[in-house]
């Protein structure tokens, strides 16, 4: 039950009942109160996420949450361009993919810039433009300098290169760019911060970092942070096999009590690509089901 706004009440020694479309009104000793009812005229209606003909590029996509990401693009309409390390990988993801709208594919090394660009801009001439980016790559957890090295290309330097080459087509018309963060960038681990969650910090800051540059331009910037997904092959997938306690006990943690999966943070993707989140920027949206414990405001 909601109050009127103040231009609806009515003081208590009024007879005059507001005049409203609603369906229940009701009179207080001070106001008159209304319930709104859903209106079956929204039966069986759907949200418009305004990405159908839109062109994407989504990295590091052959499988897990770029996967799914590419996925949910399709099914809403969009025609994608996907890259990852493997050729055969990719060549069989673009085959499966192709069932459910226009995917094409190249076998990219994310480290190397030439490779990234050539991709990037033969994915533009192919789908007629690009209206949004997703920065989905990166590399596995390192612990030797050379490999901290490795993944600063693989997961840094591949957005601010990737995005400066796209950024004129995704300015033409207005995009939409959108890196995949991480929970691991706001706790705390025995071994302290290694370089997966260091740089997934430097690409979020660097990605909101563009929201005014970016966004005076027409590009719309912004992360979206998953916490622990339950990934079929993935890390935690892993754990679950060889650490069940470890599993359960992070289970626990989440008011809803699971861990969240791809499609959840694929349906975070695609809300924030769509002209219908066009007043959505510089905004870094978590999907953890509550796992992390803080007040985010």
């Amino acid at each position: 039950m909601r109050l009127l706004p103040s231009a609806g009440r009515v003081n208590s020694g009024s007879l005059t009942r507001p005049s409203l479309d609603i369906s229940l009104v009701h009179r207080t000793k001070t106001c008159w109160c209304a319930t709104f009812l859903p209106s079956p005229k929204l039966e069986g209606k759907t949200m418009d996420l305004g990405l159908n003909g839109k062109k994407a590029l989504v990295t590091g996509a052959t499988k897990g949450l770029g996967r799914a990401i590419t996925e949910t693009l399709l099914a809403e309409g969009c025609s994608v361009a996907i890259c990852a390390r493997d050729a055969e990988g990719v060549s069989t993801a673009v085959s499966e993919l192709s069932e459910h709208g226009t995917v094409c594919g190249s076998a990219v090394d994310a480290g190397d810039m030439d490779s990234l660009t050539n991709w990037i801009n033969s994915s533009a001439e192919e789908l007629g433009g690009i209206d949004i980016y997703v920065h989905n790559t990166s590399g596995k957890p390192q612990r030797k300098l050379e490999g901290w090295i490795n993944n600063f290309h693989i997961d840094l330097m591949s957005l601010v290169g990737g995005v400066g080459v796209a950024k004129d087509a995704l300015a033409d018309g207005g995009g939409s760019l959108i890196s995949i963060g991480t929970t691991a960038t706001a706790e705390h681990f025995a071994s302290g911060s290694g370089s997966y969650s260091a740089f997934k910090a430097a690409v979020t800051n660097w990605t909101l970092g563009q929201a005014q540059v970016l966004g005076a331009q027409g590009i719309r910037c912004n992360v979206v942070s998953p916490g622990p997904i339950m990934v079929e092959g993935g890390d935690w997938d892993g754990i679950k096999q060889g650490m069940p306690e470890f599993y359960e006990a992070t289970q626990k943690t989440h008011p809803g009590g699971d861990l969240g999966y791809p499609a959840d943070v694929a349906n975070a993707v695609a809300f924030l690509s769509g002209d219908v989140a066009k007043h959505i920027n510089g905004v870094n949206l978590t999907v953890d089901g509550g796992f992390l414990k803080r007040v985010n405001y």
